[in-house]
């Protein structure tokens, strides 16, 4: 296959509708794309569980060769980052701390991250952190930073307050901003009656641990809303609505998943909503089924609309992707590549779109011939650009990685 021929045909073909792939190509290899740690272990993580053991967290599955460790994680990473294009961060959760003694969530250190910061620091990527509130004995009530139990509540404050230095810290040593993502999985199986209660204590809880400011050139914060989870089907105390309110009285990141909202509803739709109103937000690209089910992210209509409403508000610069799947069920170094290069895909497909022509054509209430370019645009040859992509950044075009995941299979995978 003449890849470069291919190209140029393509380049040629998109031209006449006023997109310069070139430009194209160059703005897609600068957006960063943050690939989360826990498809590679199924959300075990390392404080001497064997999986999940609550906090609305299921990954399905027993495929074989789950990471065991930082150093099996770290290299299983190490052979997808070489089969995706693009620039790419790693994001990571409290428990997959790494300390010879066996330490608490709330007596956390930049210490036990110290592997994952020289890691990093090799492999030139940023990294991403986010407290864990899940897993754990003192968040089986169901309720971590809005329990009524003081007691509790301290305890996850304090863990959070630990990983807010961590992720500054993190941020320092690399020279690039750490995004710290808080999600919390409290709420409740059946309707309670103090709904409002939890909500003010939760509010008042952010407030403590955010009490103390960082410079964003090594942090920024983000709150991360839930329609419903595995055992909080009635009631999630920290809501779209409620996060929503305190991310603008606040100042502080919103983060939409794609996952967390009514089957009805998609963040695309939600963006330009925001955007007015939010300097920055953070995305969790993943792909429910019927629920949120965080199945492998696809190159699919949802996926693709995420894209086309970011590239279409301009907001590249204020929108951050970050990837939140789990597939235990198939070779997790094949979900890893198959999610982070349908996003690559989704947002170089997104920025191939006639934009100019099809605002031209919008403003002149020519609403027809938008809507037939719209159509036209999908069958352009996209495929020609993506596969020139692959090959600039070094990674395989086409299915040729499946190669690439089969031998490290046989030769690492199958031994563990």
């Amino acid at each position: 296959m003449n890849i470069e021929q291919h190209y140029n045909d393509a380049k040629e073909v998109y031209s006449r509708y006023g997109v310069d792939t070139d430009k194209a190509l160059k703005t897609m290899s600068q957006i960063p794309v943050s690939i989360h740690c826990w498809q590679g272990d199924d959300c075990a993580g390392f404080e001497g569980e064997e999986g999940i053991t609550g906090g609305g967290i299921l990954a399905t599955g027993n495929y074989a060769g789950r990471a065991r460790n930082g150093k099996e994680l770290r290299m299983d990473f190490e052979k997808a980052m070489s089969l995706i294009p693009g620039n790419l961060r790693f994001n990571i959760h409290a428990m997959y701390r790494e300390s010879e003694k066996n330490v608490d969530r709330d007596e956390i250190t930049i210490e036990h991250f110290q592997k994952w910061i020289e890691w990093a620091k090799k492999l030139d990527i940023a990294l991403d952190f986010n407290p864990t509130y899940f897993s754990h004995p003192k968040a089986a009530a169901g309720y971590t930073l809005s329990s009524k139990d003081k007691s509790i509540r301290d305890f996850w404050i304090e863990h959070t307050k630990r990983c807010r230095k961590i992720g500054c810290e993190i941020g320092k040593a690399l020279g690039r901003v750490c995004m710290n993502n808080i999600w919390i999985p409290d709420g409740s199986k059946d309707f309670p009656v103090d709904r409002y209660g939890y909500r003010i204590i939760l509010r008042d809880a952010l407030d403590e641990i955010f009490e103390e400011k960082y410079p964003e050139t090594c942090l920024l914060d983000a709150v991360e809303s839930k329609l419903f989870g595995i055992g909080s089907e009635a009631y999630v105390v920290g809501s779209h609505e409620f996060y929503i309110g305190y991310a603008l009285t606040r100042n502080i990141m919103l983060t939409m998943d794609a996952g967390h909202y009514h089957p009805t509803e998609t963040i695309s739709d939600k963006l330009p909503a925001l955007l007015p109103f939010m300097d920055r937000l953070l995305l969790h690209v993943s792909r429910p089924m019927r629920w949120d089910s965080d199945h492998v992210v696809l190159f699919d209509d949802a996926t693709r609309a995420i894209a086309q409403e970011i590239v279409r508000a301009e907001a590249l610069e204020k929108v951050s992707i970050a990837l939140d799947f789990f597939d235990a069920s198939i070779n997790r170094i094949s979900a890893w590549v198959i999610g982070s290069r349908a996003t690559a895909k989704s947002l170089l497909f997104a920025l191939l779109e006639p934009r100019d022509l099809l605002l031209k054509e919008e403003t002149s209430a020519n609403l027809g011939n938008r809507l037939a370019l719209l159509e036209e645009v999908k069958t352009l040859p996209f495929s020609a650009v993506w596969d020139k992509y692959c090959i600039d950044q070094n990674v395989p075009a086409g299915s040729d990685w499946l190669k690439a995941v089969e031998e490290y299979e046989k030769t690492e995978l199958a031994k563990r």
